[in-house]
C-alpha cells in the first residue's frame, strides 16, 4: 500500500487556513467585480457517442480548490459576500450507480450543505434575478438554462488563475503527499523493468504500488521502452516483453493524485552501464542544477534559456554537435533534443493554469524571441510549485529535418545513430519555492 506522510488529522488543521485564505481571496474579487453569487459547478457526466455509458467524470478545479469531492457530478458551490460557503451536494436513490457520501468529511464543517435530487433543483438555491451571478464551469449550455448569462468572465479567471499558483500550506500537504504516493508507483516499476517486464507489466507494477486506477491518477502513464521514450506523449503500454539483449532504456513519466492534487514526475533507466546511463547521469545533474536556480525574481523564460546552455554544454561534451553553445541555440539545435518547456506549474491541474501571468488582470508575459512557443514564462516567486524537467531525445521527424538545415551539418550523425535506439530522457522533480529555499518534493522524498 502506499506510503503516508500526512494523516487526517494534520489535513483537518491545515484546511481550515487554506479555506480562509481562499474565502479572503474570492472576497476580494466578488466586491471588485460586483458579483453577489458565483456559482461553481462540479460539472456533469458525459455520454458517449453512440452509447449508453460515460466518459470517466473530471471535477471542475475552480470547484475542488474549494472541496475534495473529485467524484460528485451535479453539485455547487455557491460563494457570496461574506457569507460562507454553500456546498450544494447532488444525492439520488438511483440504484445503478454508486451514491456519494460526505457525513463523515473532516472538512464539512467548512461549508454550510444543502442538498438536491435532481439536477435542476438548484434552480432554489440561485436568486431569481441573476443579473449578478456568475457560473464558472464547462457546462455553458447548464448556467444558460438557469437564465446565468454571465459564463466564465475574463477577470474573473484571469484573477482566480493568478492566485491560484500561490499554494497554501493544505495544498502544499496534498503535492507533497502526491509525491510520496507517486514515489512508490517510480520504484516499482523501475523494480519490475529490470526485472525484464514489458512496459504493461511495468504499468501494472506501478499502479498496484500506488493503489490508484487509470481513472483516478491525474494525467495517463507514459512508460516507452527503448525507441518509444522518444515518443513525448507515449501511451501505449506494449505487452511485448523484449529479449534481454535487445533491452536498452525505459523512460517513465507517471503520478499521483492526493485531494485532487498532482504528483507529475520523470525518470530514465539504462539497462546496462554506458555512454547512454552516463548521459542519464549529466540530464540528472542538469536537472538538479536548474532546480537549484529556481529562485525568486527569476523568470521562467531565464531558467529555459538556462536550460537550454547547459543541455548545448551536453551535447558538445559527448559529441553529438560540433558548434558552440550559444550557436546551438540560435540555430534551434538544442530545441531538436528538447523540443518541449524546461516545466510547468503543477497543483489542481498536471499543467496548472496561470503560467503566463503577470498580474490579476490577465497581462501576459510574453516568450523570448529565441523560444516563441514557451508557455511558462512568469517570474518566481514563494508558494509556488512547479516541474523542473530538462529532457534529451532522439526524435526521428525532428532529426530527419535537422538534416535538411545548414545546422545539420555539424551534427555528428554517426554518434546520434548511436543514441537512436534509446529514445530519450528526461528528469522531472516538481519543487516548492519558499522564501528562504528551493523544496524538492521528489527528492528529498527519497527518489533519486
Amino acid at each position: 500500500m502506499p506510503r503516508r506522510t500526512q494523516n487526517r488529522t494534520i489535513f483537518a488543521d491545515l484546511f481550515g487556513n487554506h479555506i480562509a485564505l481562499l474565502s479572503e481571496r474570492y472576497e476580494r474579487l466578488l466586491q471588485r467585480e460586483q458579483i453577489d453569487v458565483l456559482a461553481i459547478h462540479s460539472g456533469q457526466v458525459k455520454r458517449q457517442f453512440l452509447d449508453d455509458m460515460e466518459y470517466p467524470f473530471k471535477v471542475n478545479p475552480h470547484f475542488k480548490a474549494w472541496c475534495p469531492l473529485l467524484d460528485a457530478p451535479n453539485c455547487w458551490l455557491l460563494i457570496r459576500p461574506g457569507k460562507k460557503p454553500v456546498l450544494v451536494f447532488h444525492s439520488t436513490e438511483d440504484f445503478w450507480t454508486q451514491q456519494g457520501r460526505i457525513d463523515d468529511e473532516f472538512w464539512l464543517p467548512r461549508f454550510h450543505v444543502e442538498l438536491i435530487s435532481t439536477p435542476d433543483a438548484i434552480d432554489q438555491h440561485l436568486p431569481y434575478d441573476k443579473a449578478r451571478c456568475v457560473y464558472l464551469g464547462e457546462h455553458i449550455e447548464v448556467a444558460l438554462a438557469l437564465g446565468i448569462e454571465e459564463v466564465n468572465p475574463e477577470p474573473v479567471m484571469s484573477y482566480l488563475h493568478y492566485h491560484r499558483l500561490f499554494k497554501t500550506d493544505y495544498e502544499q500537504a496534498c503535492l507533497r503527499e502526491a509525491n510520496a504516493i507517486a514515489i512508490q508507483g517510480h520504484e516499482a516499476a523501475e523494480a519490475a523493468y529490470f526485472s525484464g517486464e514489458s512496459e504493461f507489466g511495468c504499468w501494472l507494477a506501478y499502479i498496484q504500488a500506488t493503489g490508484q486506477g487509470p481513472n483516478e491518477v491525474p494525467y495517463d502513464h507514459i512508460i516507452g521502452h527503448n525507441e518509444h521514450a522518444a515518443i513525448l506523449h507515449y501511451s501505449v503500454q506494449s505487452r511485448q516483453v523484449i529479449a534481454e539483449n535487445q533491452r536498452r532504456s525505459m523512460m517513465i513519466d507517471a503520478g499521483a493524485n492526493c485531494r485532487g492534487y498532482a504528483a507529475d514526475i520523470s525518470r530514465t533507466y539504462a539497462w546496462q552501464e554506458g555512454d547512454f546511463a552516463q548521459l542519464i547521469r549529466a540530464v540528472d545533474g542538469l536537472s538538479r542544477e536548474l532546480a537549484g536556480k529556481a529562485t525568486p525574481g527569476t523568470t521562467f523564460a531565464q531558467l529555459h534559456e538556462q536550460a537550454h546552455l547547459s543541455l548545448a554544454q551536453i551535447l558538445k561534451d559527448f559529441g553529438l554537435v560540433n558548434m558552440q553553445p550559444q550557436e546551438m541555440i540560435e540555430n534551434q539545435v538544442t530545441s531538436v533534443f528538447m523540443p518541449h518547456g524546461l516545466g510547468h506549474m503543477l497543483g489542481l491541474q498536471v499543467h496548472d493554469v496561470g503560467g503566463n501571468l503577470a498580474d490579476e488582470r490577465g497581462l501576459v508575459v510574453s516568450p523570448p524571441d529565441l523560444f516563441p512557443t514557451l508557455k511558462t514564462t512568469r517570474k518566481i516567486e514563494p508558494g509556488q510549485v512547479f516541474t523542473i524537467e530538462p529532457g534529451l531525445y532522439f526524435i526521428e521527424p525532428l532529426l530527419q529535418r535537422l538534416a535538411n538545415t545548414r545546422a545539420g551539418q555539424k551534427i555528428n550523425w554517426k554518434r546520434v545513430d548511436e543514441f537512436r535506439p534509446y529514445g530519450g530522457i528526461r528528469i522531472e522533480d516538481n519543487i516548492i519555492i519558499h522564501r528562504d529555499r528551493n523544496e524538492n518534493l521528489t527528492r528529498e522524498q527519497g527518489l533519486a
